[in-house]
């Protein structure tokens, strides 16, 4: 038979754990409470394990583990799309949904995406500036707007779930996740972080809000020497002063899953480490959510140990369902994993799903559909990257340009490729090195705001010597992950610009050409030279599909109003250290300071 259960109330239940009380303006469920007992009093051992399993919507078993009851999350991911346009995205999971909805106890799937700056895997939405450039406006109210808009374009593609925000404290701009934190600086991520989820989630029952994931848990930033899944070798009180004041936060803003992390922590896999899962996330702290792996969690950090640590949801890709719910069953089978515990991780995934009032609404809202990428998710998105900028340096008043400048030269590939000016987590995995759908570049928004001559020269050749001005746009190319870490696997990017970048700065300075120098990066770099040839420096971060935001502040529609968010390098040998330039190591003094930034 299938089980037809109806969501009464919605009231989001996380401790305070310093007092044991409900946080202001939460509630426990009582009636969500015995909804999940009764349901889990029906399920079998195998129906169980499928709640605690995610799979891609394209891998070759997700119809038939649905239709088996098997199933108790699906995730988008690098591969093929759900279908075509938003409504192929809507119809995939619908139809996916009703193979749920059609088992013994129909229990509803969760949905989920690594939208995290707005629904970056689906070309057309509104795509935001990373979290390090939201970090740089220091306006939690524009974060909450952001993350409120990210969940719209999200439910209109057909997701729930999202895996934002990350509340990272980077101690080492070599880490390649560095641009999607907030800030090196705990209190800023604090603040931040709460924004978020409270964007993310608002009335959660609501079809146009998501369920928001804190991550990755922790200590995923302050790895020795920043390598993606390292060894954070941190002290329990430092972690507790500075690593989970954000996860805190989250689970007092009722925080609907965490995310645990690759890296270890004093050798310990984080993956397996009950004391910081279990006695102080879920016991502590009072999490009563999700926690789910990262990417084959289970069998990259010891199976079923994870389990026992405190894990409830395993991302099962790449082949690894079987190993997963086999493994599991036996563990339970032979006494290696307490069912109590399996229990308690199906109770939390429930207690999520009916949360999010799935039982009630199970499908997408086709009416969001016509809401993504429109002109107000725009605007909002412009508006942040115009607040995020920040002014490193503005020698003789450079800035801001006057409009009537006779002959203004734009440089770089980076001026005018919104893929580039984007980074990492966009349309694909590893972003996009070409332009996509409904973005504006940061040459189009001169173009539309200069009154002179524009001209533009992509490759530095520096035939334009009788320009007036020089917008010379550099920075780093796009990537995700451990691909991004500098001196790791790739040996791809580094903590300098390239030689090509350094010289299009060169030819236009060297020839006396008043220059303003646009970074576009995912993190600090060490720039100094640079900033010294030039007239004026911005750091404009990774500013999303709203490029032309850039311009309205270079040419004086606003003023300057970010503050960086880390401290700024002075030399590479700042990094000859386990960590950075920033307060974590005294010995070392940045050119910048945490918060340092100029108006005009």
């Amino acid at each position: 038979m299938t089980l037809k259960l109806v969501l009464v109330g919605l009231c989001v239940y996380a401790y305070n754990s310093s007092k044991n009380i409900p946080p202001k303006n939460v509630q426990p469920n009582s009636i969500i409470e015995k909804k999940v007992d009764s349901l889990l009093s029906l399920m079998s051992l195998e129906e169980k394990i499928g709640q605690m399993s995610q799979i891609r919507h394209f891998d070759s078993l997700a119809d038939q583990e649905i239709l088996a009851g098997r199933i108790g999350s699906v995730i988008h991911t690098l591969g093929p799309n759900p279908g075509e346009g938003a409504m192929g995205w809507q119809a995939k999971f619908t139809e996916l949904q009703e193979k749920a909805l059609s088992t013994r106890l129909g229990i509803p799937l969760l949905f989920g995406v690594d939208a995290v700056h707005g629904q970056n895997t689906f070309e057309g939405a509104t795509v935001f500036p990373h979290n390090i450039a939201l970090g740089a406006t220091r306006n939690d109210k524009l974060v909450e707007e952001a993350a409120t808009i990210t969940a719209i374009e999200a439910q209109a593609t057909g997701f729930n779930w999202v895996f934002s925000p990350c509340v990272a404290i980077p101690f080492n701009e070599k880490w390649g996740r560095v641009y999607e934190a907030f800030s090196e600086n705990t209190a800023l991520t604090q603040k931040l972080s709460r924004a978020s989820i409270k964007g993310h989630q608002g009335n959660l029952s609501k079809t146009n809000t998501v369920m928001a994931t804190a991550k990755h848990y922790v200590g995923d930033g302050a790895t020795d020497f920043g390598t993606e899944g390292g060894n954070t070798t941190l002290t329990m009180q430092d972690i507790n002063d500075h690593l989970l004041p954000p996860y805190r936060d989250a689970v007092k803003q009722g925080v609907g899953s965490v995310m645990v992390s690759f890296n270890k922590l004093s050798g310990i896999d984080m993956h397996a480490h009950k004391t910081l899962i279990t006695d102080t996330l879920k016991t502590s702290m009072g999490f009563d959510g999700i926690v789910v792996t990262d990417w084959k969690g289970y069998t990259k950090f010891g199976r079923n140990k994870i389990i026992n640590a405190g894990v409830d949801m395993a991302m099962a890709v790449d082949g690894d369902l079987f190993e997963f719910q086999e493994g599991l069953k036996r563990g339970v089978a032979y006494d290696s994993v307490p069912i109590e515990r399996v229990n308690d991780a199906v109770k939390r995934i429930l207690r999520q799903k009916y949360r999010l009032g799935l039982f009630e609404n199970p499908f997408p809202d086709s009416t969001l559909i016509s809401k993504i990428g429109i002109s107000a998710h725009r605007d909002k998105a412009r508006q942040i990257v115009r607040e995020s900028l920040v002014l490193l340096k503005n020698e003789s008043n450079l800035l801001p340009i006057d409009k009537q400048t006779e002959k203004i030269v734009v440089v770089g590939e980076h001026a005018n490729n919104s893929g580039l000016q984007s980074g990492g987590w966009t349309i694909e995995w590893q972003g996009v090195n070409e332009n996509y759908k409904g973005a504006t570049t940061i040459l189009e928004g001169v173009q539309k705001t200069a009154k002179g001559n524009v001209v533009y020269d992509a490759d530095g050749t520096g035939n334009h010597l009788d320009a007036d001005v020089a917008i010379v746009v550099v920075g780093e190319t796009p990537y995700a992950e451990f691909f991004g870490d500098i001196g790791g696997e790739t040996d791809t990017y580094q903590l300098t610009l390239t030689k090509a970048h350094q010289e299009y700065i060169k030819t236009y300075t060297e020839n006396d050409i008043k220059t303003v120098v646009v970074l576009v990066s995912g993190r600090p770099l060490v720039v100094t030279e640079q900033i010294n040839q030039s007239d004026a420096f911005v750091a404009a971060w990774l500013p999303g599909s709203e490029g032309d935001g850039i311009a309205q502040v270079l040419f004086g529609e606003y003023n300057f109003n970010g503050k960086l968010p880390h401290s700024w390098p002075k030399s590479v040998e700042d990094f000859n250290h386990k960590y950075g330039p920033n307060f974590w190591d005294k010995s070392i003094t940045p050119l910048y300071e945490f918060g340092y930034g100029l108006k005009y």
